[in-house]
């Protein structure tokens, strides 16, 4: 199979991350995967089999707006087009919104849009500053993923789309993301400088509202907890105010972006997801699979459908800083046996789903 997979670029977020996995895993079983970069800006490490293409010069964004898009989509044709020329392409597929808008005006054959959280909170939660701007956001995303072939990262997502964005005309596949559980447990013994020597508790997670720090730290000081609790996340003067009204100063480091995270789960004696909404948080099976417990929020979507039979008892409501904080507590003190939750995500069992995409694609009805 020949694939091309296209997003805005490879900065440190994990939707970009699960992008360069399965990149590398379908590369492992013998396809052809070329890997297209709106912009030319790299933080993760990159297989050698995959094929990378930047479409900027390094460090180079793209304007978003209306001819920001167009120049993205003009140029993408065209590199596209050059590629296309040594072998069709069995199955394209893009990540996020701004390379799904990009891909679609660039008129893509075989397009799949993978859409990797729930729309319907992010426009929920715009929607409470900014009403008229969610409206036109939930508009582009209809005009956009209407009559789409689109994979949903969870259940959650699939139900999403259907249900609260309207999209029954779409077609669209659930596909679980893939985890070499084998690779990522012989990276989580990788040497690490940096990682601290005193119990700690992780939270891995970009500075933004969606995760909610606020909310973390909140029940971190409630807790009153004795470990360190270590922010993977890049530095930030918003998050130290955080740190500091709620008067946690010594008692959380700011560790930074990590290309390699798993040492940090695998030496943690807790993980915590906190966020207000996800699609399908991949953190929460990637600790588990280094054998760390964790803890999360019941948001939509995603760790409901991970956190199932004896791990159910880790999922707490949003917004709630105390029952956080009880369960950091509680689980720290009797972390529930992992089982076969996690066993679906397994790339064996996840991967041939996305070779099957070919034969699943339907043609748009304006085509």
């Amino acid at each position: 199979m020949r694939l091309a997979l296209i997003t805005t670029n490879l900065s440190g977020g994990g939707a970009e991350n699960v992008l360069l996995r399965i990149a590398g895993l379908l590369g492992e079983r013998g396809h052809e995967v070329h890997l297209l970069l709106l912009e030319n800006r790299i933080d993760h490490a990159i297989d050698p089999g995959i094929r990378v293409h930047a479409l900027t010069a390094s460090g180079r964004r793209h304007a978003k707006g209306w001819l920001g898009k167009r120049i993205a989509a003009w140029r993408l044709h065209r590199r596209f087009a050059q590629l296309q020329a040594d072998g069709e392409f069995d199955a394209v597929v893009s990540t996020l919104p701004f390379a799904d808008e990009v891909a679609a005006l660039a008129r893509l054959p075989r397009l799949w849009h993978r859409i990797a959280n729930t729309l319907s909170a992010e426009i929920g939660a715009l929607e409470l500053v900014d009403p008229l701007k969610a409206a036109r956001r939930r508009a582009r995303y209809r005009s956009l993923y209407g009559d789409a072939n689109l994979i949903a990262v969870s259940e959650g997502v699939a139900r999403d789309l259907r249900e609260e964005l309207g999209l029954s005309g779409s077609n669209i596949v659930q596909l679980a993301n893939p985890l070499d559980f084998a690779r990522l447990r012989r990276l989580a013994s990788a040497p690490v400088v940096g990682l601290p020597t005193v119990p700690f508790v992780v939270h891995a997670g970009r500075f933004a509202k969606q995760k909610r720090h606020d909310l973390l730290l909140d029940a971190w000081r409630r807790a009153k907890r004795q470990e360190l609790l270590v922010l993977l996340c890049q530095p930030d003067s918003g998050l130290d105010a955080l740190v500091h009204r709620f008067g946690l100063a010594g008692r959380v480091m700011i560790a930074g972006f990590q290309k390699n995270p798993y040492p940090w789960f695998k030496c943690a004696r807790l993980l915590v997801l906190c966020s207000d909404h996800e699609g399908m948080p991949n953190v929460l099976v990637e600790a588990l699979a280094c054998g760390t417990p964790v803890v999360s929020t019941d948001c939509p979507s995603g760790p409901r459908e991970i956190l199932t039979g004896s791990l159910a008892c880790c999922l707490v409501p949003r917004n709630d800083p105390e029952q956080l904080a009880k369960a950091i507590a509680q689980t720290i003190a009797s972390p529930p046996p992992v089982a076969s939750a996690i066993d679906r995500f397994e790339a064996a069992v996840a991967l041939p789903g996305f070779e099957t995409l070919p034969a699943r694609w339907r043609a748009p009805k304006g085509n």
